[in-house]
């Protein structure tokens, strides 16, 4: 594995991604309903009467996943967590409200790549 990959300044910037990927999708996606196709998925895959509040739930666990990433702590159920709800979710989208997605297929390339730098962060790099 090239050295970069292992050095504390790929670590930072690692965490630093993560976390505010869940930041923004979290606040600015859902809480303050930035993309408001984001709030028209969940009501469809929970109900349109549940759709803004549930929606303000996800986005409010996702700001607690943000910075549970910046706290760096207990790194495998981080990236354990971050795989069921990124799977997760992919999966009803696809399955519920795959009209209102802009591609399934780029979506699940995007979250594969995402995937793969959250697992490398839990797994290859060391605790500040």
């Amino acid at each position: 594995m090239p050295s970069f990959l292992q050095t504390n300044s790929f670590q930072t910037v690692s965490a630093i991604v993560i976390g505010c990927v869940w930041i923004f999708h979290g606040l600015y996606s859902k809480i303050l309903n930035g993309i408001p196709r984001h709030r028209l998925i969940v009501g469809r895959i929970l109900g349109e009467k549940f759709g803004r509040r549930a929606t303000m739930a996800i986005g409010s666990l996702e700001l607690l996943i943000g910075v549970w990433v910046f706290c760096g702590q207990q790194r495998f159920a981080c990236a354990m967590t971050q795989t069921l709800a990124i799977v997760g979710m992919n999966s009803l989208e696809i399955l519920r409200a795959r009209d209102l997605l802009i591609s399934a297929m780029g979506m699940v390339l995007l979250n594969l790549i995402f995937l793969a730098l959250i697992w490398h962060w839990a797994l290859f790099t060391q605790p500040s």
